[in-house]
């Protein structure tokens, strides 16, 4: 039986987070600059694209440039804004296709300008998709979503718009990057590492981890497969006990 059809479609988690790690060893081990792994991470990105809108994953989140990363080498830096700029362009046709609507979560005004307007003219163009939602974080980082949220708050109290005795975990949730979506139920990383590093800190609660040595540019519709079989045999209880969430 193939990867795919392994997969229970009732038991399919709604949402899928993704740290795409390994562009920089993948570049070193074929003797080229860490730029070249990002360029050939795209294939990995449509797959895993195309593979979740095909599944029907309501929503796929990418984790495509954290707030750290902003100091990394400036050449790096400005090489992935072009590759970004230029990924946008080539894509918008195929996200359309599929019905995927574009949206993203981060810092984003911190972004250039012509990236910052190009991203808001691709989430305007794909604003009324009803398939897969993908999410990209650019610009992002855990501490920073619920910094800001915290923020938020805090005016509105001093506003006289929130009662912060009255102030809940679901309350929180309205105020972070991912309103209106559910949480995580998996959550992959590749290359090896086996951390969230700074990523969905408050969303990523009780989310399933799954861990591939896979590189992220040879990350393909199979490995995503195998992660979310890998979750379908996994036990989610919420802190209760195996006997709670099945009687028998």
């Amino acid at each position: 039986m193939e990867l795919k059809e392994q997969i229970i479609k009732e038991k399919l988690p709604r949402h899928i987070a993704i740290i795409m790690d390994g562009n920089g060893r993948w570049a070193k081990q074929r003797g080229h600059q860490r730029l070249f792994g990002h360029q050939h991470a795209i294939t990995a990105v449509r797959d895993s694209v195309e593979a979740c809108a095909e599944l029907g994953v309501e929503y796929l989140t990418l984790y495509a440039f954290s707030i750290e990363n902003w100091n990394r080498p400036a050449l790096e830096v400005s090489g992935l804004m072009t590759l970004f700029a230029k990924t946008m362009n080539d894509e918008m046709l195929s996200l359309k296709k599929n019905g995927v609507r574009l949206n993203a979560i981060g810092d984003l005004k911190s972004l250039p300008e012509t990236n910052y307007r190009q991203l808001l003219q691709v989430i305007d163009d794909t604003k009324d998709c009803t398939g897969l939602t993908l999410n990209i974080a650019l610009s992002y980082s855990g501490r920073w979503d619920l910094t800001e949220a915290a923020r938020k708050m805090a005016a509105e109290v001093a506003a006289g718009h929130l009662d912060a005795n009255k102030i809940t975990q679901d309350t929180l949730n309205t105020y972070l990057s991912t309103a209106g979506m559910p949480d995580p139920e998996l959550m992959i990383r590749t290359s090896g590492e086996e951390r969230i590093s700074n990523f969905l800190l408050w969303q990523l609660a009780y989310s399933e981890l799954y861990f591939t040595p896979v590189l992220w540019p040879d990350f393909r519709k199979k490995d995503l497969y195998e992660a979310i079989i890998d979750y379908q045999h996994r036990e989610r209880r919420f802190g209760k006990t195996s006997e709670q969430i099945d009687p028998k």
